[in-house]
């Protein structure tokens, strides 16, 4: 059906929710149908209702004045085509000739004002008329003539025009009855209600409270039949298909933001009538039936009536004037009104004395570790609007801010008198933060971000007054009522599952008008029951499938017809014959409709329902302990069957079981099987009783019944033997959880409807699930639980002060070593079911060995193997003491706790509610994390209650803010995808289509905070600056304006199409680490960005600024840059000339890089190359992209891709060491990695209970406890520190030794050469800055003036250049190496042709290819390279590589002062001094009987005699030993001169007291293969020199026979 009159607003509105026109023109057509029906009917019983003595069953309501009639004459003029049935052509409301006028409504009420049913016009369009007769004139609805005499008639009035769902009319006002405006008009688009039945009337039903209209019988004729599985297709489809869009979502909110609810459309109310085409579909006109009596004396005016029905079968509960379907609201649901009624009581609690304060984001305050104490000094600069220049203070970082503000206002304030420090506050320049008054400087992160990278501190002082109020809540906010329907409007829900109360109400006039019929009928009863029992078929259809016993048993009584057979029971069709029969019959049929309807209302989240909540509830209560029968329950049948499974299984069967905290309470229980039964629908039926052999009073609290559908396979055609029948294995098709005690406490009962999750979704977590009623063709499981007169509520046992307590000592030592060994064991994961056993047999005699949990432990209580109510308070009570910045580390895991919770409310809901409402920042990141919530389908529906109460405790400003968030979130995701879907050539372009998008966003919203942190707030997109990374995912670099003028332009990364809740629990992860380290005095300094998931597949990640990957600095080398060992250090020397600048980049490289090996080695990060690590300028190194963790490596074939335990390669050790040759330097860098390795393993019970909190967040490489094992295997906590030390030692040495790593990295430079421009400017890498001839000067010559001889980084031999330029008599010298002159060759080849070129020595040496001689040989080479070099062509001689490779670097500056005379020609050169021998570091201990010696590292040694690297090995004896028995040896460290080896030595069965006549001798040597070993050092440690009672770690001198003191 399409429009050809209007804008079509409201066909967008309607397409904005899912509905399409197609299904809209089916609905229309569809209620036509209905009404034709209604008139067929009508005019076949007018006759027999006239002559009938007795009242008929069904009465309508005595009609008034048709306003809506049109004078007569023209009836039989028109006949709509029968694609809509032969509808009501009055339904037309364009159906007008241009000469007619608006009817004559004398005789009537008139419409409300501003209504007009009959607008003027042409015939519509939209519809096809056949016209008739001579006159070619236009039916319409019959004239007041048969008005007249219709009044006594018993029949249905014709239809009053349907208004707009969006645009309900105004009612006339009833006779009788107050006046219509104090008529309340439901405003809802789904209402549905019922008026009350009078005495004996079996059927009566009014859906909207109106003015009744006339009836009149307008003439039809049935065609054909209807097609009830079109109309319930459609029906279905209409309903299952209202989602809300982005577009709905603003609607709802700009609504909310009036005062209106989400869907109120109250601002056009005109009550004109629209046409057709612009409508969704209508509502159900009204079915007003007269008394059966003839009178209305009886009916009482205004009120509400209810269709009825006298009780049928098992229906547990009646209610005296039937049922009733009405408007609710959340209420309904006692779970959720007890929930809204807590967070009333937790609004009312808070006791805020300024609301103002309630807006501001405070920086996140960390405990200063120890060495941030006051003597460290800090550098403030502090800027204020009353001061035209910056104050700038040096303050130690246990200085309070107050100070800090007190000392700036003595600067600002003649007189502080009347000044108030606590009213001003510090804010960091960019940021919307301010520092906490009352907390020591150093103490917060951003001081501590600033310090980690040398960044100056700059803050900004202000008055309260003036600072952004627009997220503080308000009186207002605290005082409204905590409602959650328009709260959950606003988010973005997924598919809408139950029926409107539009759609069930058309289903119900439906069902009457067949009802009706079949009464009323004389004869052909099987045709008539068969549209009855299509009738049902659509109601049931409607309300998921479901068909009960009793609507079964109802439907039996039937005769066979077409649409249902049943071939065992034979009925005789003259027993229906009779009236009263059949009034039986329906009677039954009625209430088990209702009943299903009810059974409905109470399973989904309908919006309407057909009893008052509360009229069920018991006021007997028998206490659980006390009932001492067994569990039972009816498993009936399974509904909603999928087709395809009649022909893929047979033989299905439901295993039911009960389970607490994910055990098995006793075996499960299997009904028996079943195949198809088709009746209504197809569904498996067992009706089969289950008895567990448990008592009621022994159930816990929080006992889970889970059932599993099972079905064999059908065997495949020709492999039917008995054998194969045999071999097949049940399959599992899906399955459910449900608790047996509600949030009252009381047990379960009465009939449930349970949706099953498919058993591919199935995980020990998702047990925890709710049923499935997302998914709209769920199966669904009906059990019917026992009812009686009473509830049985479970009651709590009694608390541990009743029960008795023994003494620990009291127990046996061998009891007591065990528990103590249990009671140690680092997490509860990994206690055995024996551990459980023995616990719980001595519960008594612990009470003195358990203490209060630290909040680190009490996290693994909230697992869901912990499930008891009282255990999980206590762990929200001890993780209570958490701060803020704890608090947030720890907040994903609680946000994923919060499924494990049994109920709605819970102390663990309430305990993040009071935060979230005490801390912007908490109320931030828990809002996006709930939000990421709503897409987890099997909690989804409790993550909608909880966003909504977080949403109702925040206050409209920052529900406000919320909302611009995920408006700006859903335009840059819907850039992304957009730019990730173009053409490569096309991606600019659209990109800067794109962003204007953006930059309209801000002009009509302001500013907008990002999601990655409430600090940030930005008021604009620079698209200058925005671009596209060339990668697989495309993502966006955005660049965002600041809203702060003293900050800079906030950077950040969106992507779309990759799942970033992986990378955000690994740099969480990261970020608790460093956060322990530094706490434990060890800052490993490493980079920790931002990383947020703002929905599945799309986030933002935080731009790290002068930063650049490995693989751009090493490609700066060449291809094979990867392949080299000089790139990193050369990049930091390029951007750190400074010789101390140098040293910090690289002591900053040390500590990052230790950092990063034992993380990633920790998680089992894996993916790593080249583009995915990164290298700040200041040194620092940093991993990002973690799409692969907990050692679930990329295979290549059945080759794992990551063969190292970690990232570490010899340009790493290369800028540790300071050349190619291990240092001092190196054995400080394994030391921190060891060191930062046993930090971290002390905590290994902290990171399994984050880990295992997050193993149903749905992230795939963390799904169960194999995955968990895989870090607690890496952290090894059963292993000693020296054990640990000695294995990351060893992995650290493999990593070293790797060239998989080497070959993965250069693979990677090959796959990312097809990412780079062809425009790209090629550099060299140990320049840091391109010069050209017009910035350095032509050259006028140059010449290799000599070699020399250099030891640092490497040993080797370094050239000498004069440089001289025109226009200047001095000449330059600069120094490049032999490899130097090699890249710039290599470069040019890279710009010009060979022929364009001078050749180049070649680099090939026989011999040592840094002897002198050969230095010699090339400085003659390399001088006539250079000299052709700058006579080449001027394209070459004139190119910026040439003329940056001739200008000066720092290094060539700083040998400008030394002498340029030619160096003597004396070829020798000078050893290093050092000590004689070197040094052995060695950590010597004694315990148990043991003597423990672990050899570190040396440093120092001499070169062999042929100036060669030893390789060296550690000797010991343990003197006086004449048998040479206590010989141990390390292992051979290769070509070094400090060799690490951290191997532990041990000794066995040496007495405490044999230690004091003992002496420890070590020598170290130099194998020599077929030779005798060379001695390089020896000392002899006397052990009663040493108290070994603590480990003593110390270096010892090696000398020749010398005697070693620490």
């Amino acid at each position: 059906m399409s429009s050809t009159q209007g804008n079509g607003e409201h066909w967008k509105s309607l397409e904005s929710v899912g509905i399409s026109r197609k299904e809209l023109a089916m609905a229309e057509a569809l209620q036509m149908e209905y009404d034709a029906l209604s008139r067929l009917r009508h005019d076949k019983e007018e006759n027999r209702a006239k002559q009938n003595a007795d009242p008929s069953l069904i009465s309508w309501d005595e009609p008034g004045v048709d306003f809506y009639s049109k004078p007569a004459g023209r009836r039989t003029d028109l006949k709509l085509l029968r694609g809509l049935s032969g509808s009501d052509p009055t339904l037309n409301y364009n159906s007008l000739s241009p000469q007619e006028g608006p009817p004559n409504h004398s005789t009537s009420q008139g419409p409300q004002p501003g209504s007009d049913p009959w607008p003027k016009g042409s015939l519509s369009g939209d519809y096809l008329y056949i016209f008739d007769g001579s006159d070619g004139g236009v039916s319409s609805s019959p004239g007041p003539g048969d008005i007249e005499g219709s009044c006594k008639k018993l029949s249905p009035p014709p239809l009053p025009p349907r208004a707009s769902i969006w645009d309900t009319p105004p009612l006339p006002p009833r006779k009788g009855s107050p006046s219509s405006s104090k008529i309340s008009q439901p405003n809802d688009i789904n209402t549905f209600s019922l008026v009350e039945q009078l005495p004996g009337k079996l059927l009566e039903h009014r859906i909207l409270e109106e003015e009744e209209v006339p009836g009149g019988g307008g003439q039809g004729r049935l065609l054909g039949s209807v097609d009830y599985d079109g109309i319930n297709d459609a029906i279905t489809r209409l309903n299952l298909k209202s989602t809300y869009d982005a577009e709905m979502l603003r609607d709802a909110t700009r609504g909310w933001k009036e005062g209106r609810g989400p869907l109120d459309f109250s601002k056009d109310t005109s009550g004109k009538p629209v046409a057709r085409s612009k409508t969704m579909p209508p509502q159900v006109p009204p079915r007003t039936y007269a008394s059966r009596y003839g009178n209305r004396k009886n009916a009482t005016p205004g009120k509400n009536r209810r269709i009825s029905a006298a009780p049928v079968g098992s229906r547990p509960h009646t209610v005296a004037n039937g049922h009733e379907l009405f408007e609710v609201s959340e209420e309904r649901d006692e779970e959720v009104a007890a929930f809204c009624h807590m967070l009333d009581i937790l609004r009312s609690g808070s006791d805020i004395r300024d609301y103002s304060l309630t807006g501001y984001v405070w920086s996140a305050v960390t405990p200063s570790p120890e060495h941030l104490g006051d003597e460290v000094n800090l550098k403030v600069t502090v800027l204020c609007d009353r001061l035209q220049e910056a104050l700038t203070f040096t303050c130690n970082c246990s200085s309070t801010v107050d100070l800090l503000i007190y000392q700036t206002l003595c600067y600002t304030h003649d007189d502080l008198r009347n000044v108030d420090v606590g009213d001003f506050v510090l804010k960091p320049c960019g940021l919307e933060e301010f520092l906490q008054n009352k907390h020591a400087l150093g103490s917060h992160e951003y001081i501590q971000y600033c310090r980690k990278f040398d960044i100056d501190i700059r803050l900004q002082l202000m008055e309260q007054k003036v600072v952004r109020s627009d997220l503080a809540r308000t009186v207002n906010d605290d005082q409204s009522p905590s409602t959650l329907n328009y709260l959950i409007h606003l988010q973005e829900r997924p598919v809408k599952q139950t029926i409107s109360r539009q759609a069930l109400s058309l289903l119900f006039d439906t069902y009457h008008n067949e009802v009706d019929a079949f009464l009323l009928a004389d004869g052909d009863f099987p045709l008539k029951a068969d549209r009855v029992v299509q009738s049902v078929k659509a109601i049931c259809n409607a309300l998921a499938a479901v068909e009960t016993p009793e609507i079964t048993n109802a439907l039996n009584q039937l005769p066979p017809c077409p649409s249902r057979m049943q071939p065992k029971i034979q009925k005789d069709p003259s027993v229906l014959a009779v009236r009263e029969n059949r009034e039986k019959v329906v009677e039954a049929l009625t209430a088990a409709i209702l009943d299903l309807v009810e059974l409905y209302c109470n399973t989904f989240n309908a919006d309407f329902q057909t009893a008052v909540p509360g009229s069920r509830k018991h006021d007997l209560v028998q206490e659980a302990c006390h009932f001492a029968g067994s569990l039972a329950f009816t498993v009936y049948a399974t509904h909603r069957i999928p087709i395809i499974w009649a022909t893929s299984y047979e033989d299905f069967y439901l295993s039911c079981s009960l389970s607490h905290g994910g055990k098995e309470l006793c075996s499960p229980l299997q009904t028996r099987r079943a195949h198809f039964s088709k009746y209504l629908f197809h569904l498996i039926i067992w009706d089969q009783q289950i008895c567990f052999p448990v008592q009621v009073n022994r159930l816990p609290r929080e006992t889970l019944l889970c059932a599993t559908l099972y079905a064999l396979p059908i065997p495949p055609p020709g492999s039917s033997s008995e054998a194969n029948k045999q071999r097949r294995v049940p399959e599992a098709l899906g399955w459910v959880t449900t608790p047996l005690f509600n949030f009252r406490q009381v047990l379960t009962c009465g009939r449930k409807l349970l949706g099953l999750w498919p058993a591919t979704q199935e995980n020990p977590s998702a047990r925890w699930s709710a049923p499935n009623f997302h998914q709209p063709d769920s199966v669904i499981l009906q059990i019917d639980f026992p009812t009686s007169a009473f509830d049985i509520k479970f009651t709590s046992p009694p608390g541990d002060k009743f029960s008795p307590r023994y003494e620990f000592g009291s127990l046996r030592e061998e009891d007591q070593r065990k528990l103590k060994d249990i009671m140690q064991k680092e997490s509860l994961y990994w206690l055995t079911d024996a551990d459980k056993k023995r616990l719980w047999e001595k519960r008594y005699y612990c009470h003195s060995e358990w203490t209060h949990m630290n909040h680190q432990d009490a996290l693994g209580l909230l697992h869901a193997t912990f499930p008891d109510q009282e255990v999980r308070r206590m762990a929200v009570q001890w993780i209570g003491s958490l701060s803020d910045a704890e608090l947030l580390d720890y907040l994903p895991q609680l946000v994923q706790a919060l499924k494990y919770e049994c109920y709605l409310d819970s102390p663990l809901v309430r305990f993040l509610l009071k935060r979230a409402v005490s801390d912007l920042r908490v109320t931030h990141y828990f809002f996006w994390l709930l939000k990421d919530g709503l897409k987890d389908s099997q909690f989804s529906i409790r993550y909608q209650y909880l966003l909504a109460a977080l949403l109702c405790c925040c206050g409209k400003g920052l529900r406000e803010e919320f909302n611009r968030q995920c408006w700006l979130v859903n335009a840059l995701a819907k850039l992304a995808q957009q730019v990730r879907e173009a053409a490569p050539s096309a991606r600019q372009g659209i990109l800067r289509m794109g962003l204007e998008e953006v930059k309209q966003f801000f002009a009509l919203n302001g500013s907008c905070r990002l999601p990655l942190s409430p600090s940030l707030l930005v008021k604009g997109i620079v698209p200058r600056d925005c671009s596209y990374f060339n990668s697989n995912a495309v993502p966006l670099k955005l660049s965002f304006q600041n809203v702060d003028p003293l900050g800079e332009n906030i950077r950040v990364i969106f992507k779309c199409g990759d799942d970033l809740r992986q990378d955000m629990l690994t740099l969480q992860m990261i970020r608790i680490m460093s956060k322990i380290w530094v706490q434990e005095g060890l800052d490993m300094r490493m980079v920790i960005f931002r990383c947020f998931s703002t929905g599945r597949g799309r986030g933002m990640v935080e731009m790290i600024p002068n930063a650049e990957t490995l693989r751009k600095i090493q490609v700066e080398h060449g291809v094979t840059g990867s392949f080299k060992d000089r790139p990193l250090a050369d990049w930091l020397q390029k951007h750190n000339p400074g010789e101390d600048e140098y040293e910090k980049a690289v002591e900053n490289f040390i500590y990052s890089c230790a950092g990063c090996c034992v993380a990633t080695y920790v998680l089992g990060i894996c993916d790593r190359h080249n583009d995915n690590i990164m290298l700040k300028t200041t040194g620092h190194m940093f991993h990002i992209d973690f799409g692969r963790f907990l050692g679930h490596a990329q295979m290549f074939g059945n080759i794992k891709r990551d063969r190292a335990p970690f990232v570490f390669t010899s340009d790493m050790a290369y800028v540790i060491n300071g050349g190619d040759k291990p240092s001092s330097r190196f054995h400080d860098f394994v030391d921190l990695c060891c060191q930062a390795y046993n930090l971290i393993r002390k905590h290994t019970h902290l990171f399994l209970n984050l880990l295992g909190l997050m193993l149903s967040c749905g992230i795939p490489e963390l799904s169960d406890l194999e995955d968990l094992k895989y870090v607690y295997d890496a952290l090894r906590p059963q292993d000693t520190e020296a054990n640990a030390t000695t294995y990351f030692t060893r992995l650290i040495e493999s990593s070293l030794g790797s060239v998989a790593t080497k070959l993965n990295f250069f693979i990677h430079n090959l796959a990312q050469m097809k990412f780079t421009g062809s425009d790209d400017r090629l550099t060299l890498s140990f320049a840091s800055r391109t010069h050209t001839l017009k910035s350095s000067g032509r050259i006028s010559d140059v010449f290799l003036c000599r070699h020399e001889k250099i030891f640092h980084p490497n040993k080797g031999y370094i050239y000498v250049v004069k440089v001289m330029r025109e226009n200047t008599h001095e000449a330059t010298y600069i120094q490049r190496t032999f490899e130097e002159f090699q890249e710039l060759h290599n470069k040019l080849r890279l710009l010009f042709p060979s022929s364009h070129l001078p050749s180049f020595p070649s680099r090939f040496v026989i011999g040592r290819s840094r002897g002198e001689a050969v230095a010699e040989r090339r400085r003659e080479e390399l001088n006539g390279y250079i000299w052709h070099l700058i006579h080449a062509p001027p394209e070459v001689a004139e190119c910026d590589l040439v003329y940056t490779f001739f200008h000066p670097l720092p290094r060539d500056e700083k040998a400008m002062g030394t002498s340029p005379a030619p160096k003597s020609s004396d070829g020798t050169w000078a050893r290093p001094v050092g000590k004689v021998g070197g040094e052995v570091k060695l950590s010597i201990s004694y315990k148990n009987n043991k003597l423990f010696i672990m050899v570190m590292h040396i440093r120092g040694l001499q070169l062999l005699q042929d100036g060669n690297d030893p390789d060296p090995y550690v000797k010991i004896y343990l003197l006086p030993d004449p048998q040479k028995t206590t010989k141990r040896k390390t292992k051979v460290a290769r070509k070094t001169c400090n060799p690490t080896y951290n191997e532990m030595l041990v000794y066995d069965g040496i007495p405490k007291g044999d230690l004091q006549q003992r002496e420890l001798q070590l020598s170290v040597l130099s194998e020599q293969g077929f030779w005798e070993n060379v001695l390089l050092g020896e000392v002899n440690i006397r052990l009663r020199e040493l108290d070994l009672a603590q480990e003593k770690t110390g270096w010892f001198a090696l000398g020749s026979r010398s005697h070693g003191t620490l």
